[in-house]
């Protein structure tokens, strides 16, 4: 009986599964998107997540271990430089799961997997977050006669343009 036993096993052996998992989980970091079955998606999910949550604290410590699940100093400088950025501010979930039907060979269950933060039209081509940008004063314009012009005097000046128009209407 398989009484509590909750890992999907994918009809491979332990080293097998551990090689495609983290094959799987090198490619979606690579491409951000990737198309495999249903199984393995949920079964990678459970693999890449815990790897992107590491990937938040970029000590030697982090690489070094997820290094040694991922096996790919690729996948692994992708994931500390472009990834986590994105990633830094979301508490979880950073993977979704999209059904695209049955394959037609066997009819198994296909399913797109990617990372959230890297899909434009769910994000709405939200950038990573920088430091707030500051304004620098402006020194004023220069009229035409050489000299300046500072905003505390420029408003009423425009102000009153604006009423002045106003003013000729009514009185026609």
């Amino acid at each position: 009986m398989r009484h509590g036993d909750k890992v999907n096993n994918l009809g491979r052996k332990t080293a097998h599964r551990h090689s495609l998992l983290a094959n799987l989980a090198s490619s979606l970091i690579m491409h951000k998107k990737i198309n495999t079955t249903l199984a393995k998606a949920k079964a990678l999910r459970l693999y890449v997540e815990p790897l992107l949550t590491k990937s938040k604290t970029d000590s030697t410590h982090s690489r070094r271990v997820v290094f040694s699940y991922l096996q790919s100093k690729e996948a692994v400088t992708e994931l500390f430089r472009e990834v986590a950025g994105k990633i830094a501010d979301r508490p979880g979930g950073y993977t979704r799961i999209l059904k695209t039907g049955t394959r037609p060979g066997d009819r198994a269950e296909m399913a797109f997997i990617e990372l959230v933060d890297f899909n434009n039209i769910y994000v709405g081509g939200k950038t990573v977050k920088k430091a707030a940008k500051t304004t620098r004063r402006s020194r004023g314009k220069k009229k035409a006669d050489g000299t300046e012009e500072t905003t505390a005097t420029a408003a009423p000046k425009k102000a009153a343009k604006a009423k002045e128009p106003k003013e000729d209407k009514e009185g026609e």
